[in-house]
């Protein structure tokens, strides 16, 4: 069964923890927190200390942190202890990528790494071995709500074959623009098993419904 991501990016921040409590109760696997600086990309979201008290409300829920920030080696040990089960960051940001990797390892967190729809897909193959999730972007990072990048899908089919080639399981993630009708169902035909989705949540009438259509794929 596909897993699923829920991005908080497009909840109503006046409601965050009943919006997380609402998609978690109707079977979300994970809640998916998106970073952004404002410098690596344009936008600014939230941080640490939201992270924080999300974490303090839902103890026992996977943090799936996406970090778009240009340079996330600063910040690794800060978003630990804020609660991340998980950060990825971006293989175009200005930290080192090993020694990314490795500071995230180092505080027993799952470590990920994404990769923009411009960026060629082999550029990650060399980390897989230490990754636990590589995040493909569907569309240029910054802003939910965006249409998805078709040619993004052989690139998850690429990297699918890359990871059995090398022996290794990490979860094949696709974030933005990942709709229930059109995208969604393509993505994992193409091998991921891994959905963010945030917009095709937060807007569905009965949110409920769309999850578990989302996890039946």
């Amino acid at each position: 069964m596909t897993k699923l991501s829920i991005s908080v990016l497009s909840a109503n921040f006046t409601r965050l923890g009943l919006d997380c409590r609402e998609v978690l109760n109707a079977g979300a696997d994970m809640i998916h927190f998106d970073v952004m600086d404002g410098h690596f990309v344009n936008n600014i979201s939230f941080g640490i200390p939201v992270l924080a008290s999300l974490k303090k409300e839902f103890p026992q829920v996977y943090f799936d942190v996406h970090l778009m920030i240009t340079h996330p080696l600063q910040y690794i040990e800060a978003f630990v202890k804020a609660g991340a089960s998980c950060i990825t960051f971006h293989i175009e940001a200005q930290s080192d990528i090993a020694k990314t990797i490795a500071a995230i390892k180092s505080f027993g967190c799952n470590a990920g790494v994404a990769i923009n729809p411009d960026t060629p897909i082999d550029s990650v193959y060399p980390y897989l071995n230490d990754l636990d999730l590589i995040l493909v972007m569907g569309v240029t990072p910054g802003y939910g709500g965006q249409p998805f990048k078709d040619e993004v899908l052989d690139k998850i089919r690429l990297l699918s074959e890359e990871c059995k080639k090398q022996g290794v399981n990490p979860f094949v993630s696709v974030d933005g623009g990942v709709k229930l009708e059109t995208t969604a169902p393509r993505c994992v035909e193409a091998g991921a098993n891994l959905l963010v989705s945030g917009s095709a949540i937060f807007a569905a009438s009965d949110r409920a419904a769309a999850i578990k259509a989302f996890r039946a794929l």
